[in-house]
Order: C-alpha cells, then sequence, then structure tokens
C-alpha cells in the first residue's frame, strides 16, 4: 500500500505542479474562471519570486508561476496560514506581473490578462457561502462592464466538501487531491485513481519517490507551518486582550462622565486624551 505525502507542502505542491505542466494545466482548467474555448493548452514556467518574509509568512506561502504560449500569466500560490494582508500581496504580486509585460517601447494593447489561482488552508470569509471567491474589475452599477487584466481567485479548502462529484468533476477531484491526501490517508480515493491526472499525481506523492534531503524539506515546511500558526494565535491572543482593555476604559470614561467627572479628572485616571474622550462620548449618544 503507497504511503502518500501531503501535496500542500512545498516540496511537493511544487514536484507535482511546478514539474509537470500536464497537471497544472488541468489545474488550472478545472479552477480558473475561464470561457469555453479559452482553456489553457501550453505553458511555460517562469522563475518563482521570492516572497517577502514577514513575522507571520517566512517560508509557508508555496507558488508556482507560469505562462501560456498565447502570453497570458498565471500565478497558483498554496497559504497555510492566513494573513490580513494576504489579498492586498497577491493583487501587489498579480499587478507586478502584469505591468512587467512591456517597456516603454511597447502598447498597452498587447497586455495579457494575469490569473492569481490562491489556494488557503484556513476559512478566512466566514460570513460568505461557498470556498470560491472570485475577483475581477467591475463597474459599480453593472457588472457586465469589466476592466480586463486581472482576475484573483481564492479557494478556502477548509469549506470544500464533496457533494456532487458529477458537477465541474475536475474542480472536485483536484480539491480532493489537496484535502484528502496526505501522511494519514490510508488510501487513495477510487475517482482520484480511475483519473489520469489525479492517478499521475498521487504517484508523485508516494514518498518512497523523495530523497533523504526532500524529506528533511518537507519536514522543515511543517515546522515552519506550525511556528508561524503559533506565532499568528499569540498576536491574535494580544490583540483580543488590549481590545478588552482599551473597552474596558472607554466603558469607565462613559460612567465617570455619567457620574459628573470633570474631563480633567477622567483623562487623569484613563490615561486617554480629551479628544479619544469626547469622540467616545458623541459615539455613546449617537
Amino acid at each position: 500500500m503507497a504511503k502518500y505525502l501531503d501535496p500542500k507542502a512545498d516540496v511537493t505542491f511544487k514536484k507535482v505542479f511546478g514539474e509537470h505542466k500536464n497537471l497544472v494545466i488541468s489545474l488550472l482548467n478545472a479552477l480558473l474562471p475561464l470561457e469555453d474555448g479559452k482553456e489553457v493548452e501550453s505553458i511555460e514556467y517562469l522563475p518563482s519570486e521570492l516572497v517577502p518574509r514577514t513575522p507571520t509568512s517566512k517560508n509557508t506561502i508555496v507558488d508556482v508561476r507560469c505562462e501560456e504560449t498565447g502570453g497570458r500569466k498565471f500565478i497558483v500560490e498554496m497559504q497555510m496560514n492566513w494573513t490580513a494582508d494576504f489579498r492586498e500581496r497577491v493583487l501587489f504580486n498579480a499587478s507586478k506581473a502584469y505591468v512587467r509585460q512591456l517597456d516603454k517601447s511597447e502598447k498597452y494593447n498587447l497586455l495579457q490578462p494575469v490569473y492569481a489561482l490562491n489556494f488557503v488552508n484556513k476559512v478566512f470569509e466566514p460570513g460568505l457561502e461557498g470556498y470560491y471567491h472570485y475577483y475581477r474589475m467591475v463597474h459599480a452599477q453593472d457588472s457586465g462592464k469589466v476592466l480586463e487584466g486581472l482576475h484573483l481567485v481564492f479557494v478556502e479548502l477548509p469549506k470544500f466538501k464533496a457533494k456532487n462529484l458529477t458537477e465541474k468533476k475536475m474542480q472536485v477531484l483536484w480539491l480532493r487531491f489537496l484535502t484528502e491526501i496526505d501522511e494519514n490517508a490510508k488510501s487513495a480515493p477510487a475517482e482520484l485513481l480511475e483519473k489520469p491526472q489525479t492517478n499521475q499525481a498521487l504517484e508523485i506523492l508516494e514518498e518512497s519517490a523523495y530523497s533523504e534531503a526532500e524529506m528533511l524539506d518537507y519536514d522543515r515546511y511543517w515546522d515552519q507551518v506550525r511556528r508561524d500558526k503559533a506565532l499568528m494565535d499569540d498576536l491574535d491572543e494580544t490583540h483580543a486582550k488590549l481590545d478588552a482593555a482599551v473597552e474596558q476604559l472607554r466603558q469607565s470614561a462613559r460612567q465617570m462622565k455619567a457620574d459628573g467627572m470633570d474631563m480633567e479628572t477622567i483623562v487623569k485616571y484613563t490615561g486617554l486624551s480629551a479628544a479619544e474622550i469626547a469622540s467616545l462620548l458623541s459615539r455613546s449618544q449617537s
């Protein structure tokens, strides 16, 4: 029985989708909002850019970059830990890939679209139904009027549940591959084994195919993911405590004012400025 590794890690994700053009083409066609007749047929890999290091995402963002023969650019990323600035970073990188297509001597009509496909292993839109989020530039009053250029797709992996295997079949199979296969998988689902693309990807994930050095990289990646998650959890807890402390100060200021204390005394005991206290009081009355 084959023992699989988790496809979301750096070494595995890049081995599957960064070294096998047919597999990343299948992934792009399955997950991107491409019109009929405009599916990706051939690509060339581009060098992956170094992601700026921050305390909460040092080495846990995995990306594969490629370009279609016709010029369209594709950025595929796996993000294990959601951060507040991730969407902006995706927009920045996609915009950078878009403007780099031209130099001063070329025309704007030669620009080709850039598609950013982002898998996130955390729920970041709890108020929205569905796991698939597609962003593009549309007219505020008429969504039929679109500025082509940037297409941003975010997939919340924890929200994905395979319900209807006949609808968008390859999308379902690739998402099952990313969410159901890891070191604890005792066997691969029959549907993944039956499809040539996902069956090939499963073979690439077999632990026996990895060298000792690759396994060390694999383990180091998950250690970094765990450290980053712990750091983010600590930051979230600190922010929550600070918010609670600030709210307590606000409540105290309101109560002091209600009890008839003058502004100078309230400032002295709360540490808030007179302007902050005035703002709090005006909001409490509105």
